[in-house]
């Protein structure tokens, strides 16, 4: 599979064991840290998998991207965070910076 796709879903399950952390309620319940624990695997896994190929800088950011992006956007539908034009526009610019590296990369 190409790397890129194992780092986007490496994000995707970052996104997930955030939001199964923040259901957890602090560890306590035992559905959401399976979960969590089930989504921490299969996030690092993707994202080893995706570093044999792509530059770990890069990777790690890419990945660390999605998460911050994804969670930012998971807490204002689901949990309501705040939402402010000044943190859109910062969530914009991640978007750009993440498609910014994916474009300089080999």
């Amino acid at each position: 599979m190409n790397a890129w796709f194992l780092l986007f879903f490496a994000g995707i399950f970052e996104i997930g064991f955030t939001t199964f952390m923040k259901l957890s309620e602090g560890f306590t319940k035992w559905v959401y840290i399976s979960l969590f624990l089930v989504s921490v695997v299969l996030s690092f896994s993707f994202l080893a998998e995706a570093m044999k190929t792509i530059p770990i800088g890069t990777a790690y950011a890419v990945w660390s991207g999605i998460g911050a992006l994804g969670t930012a956007v998971v807490g204002m539908v689901f949990f309501k965070d705040p939402v402010s034009l000044a943190r859109i526009f910062f969530l914009a610019l991640l978007v750009i910076s993440i498609l910014g590296l994916k474009l300089v990369s080999r």
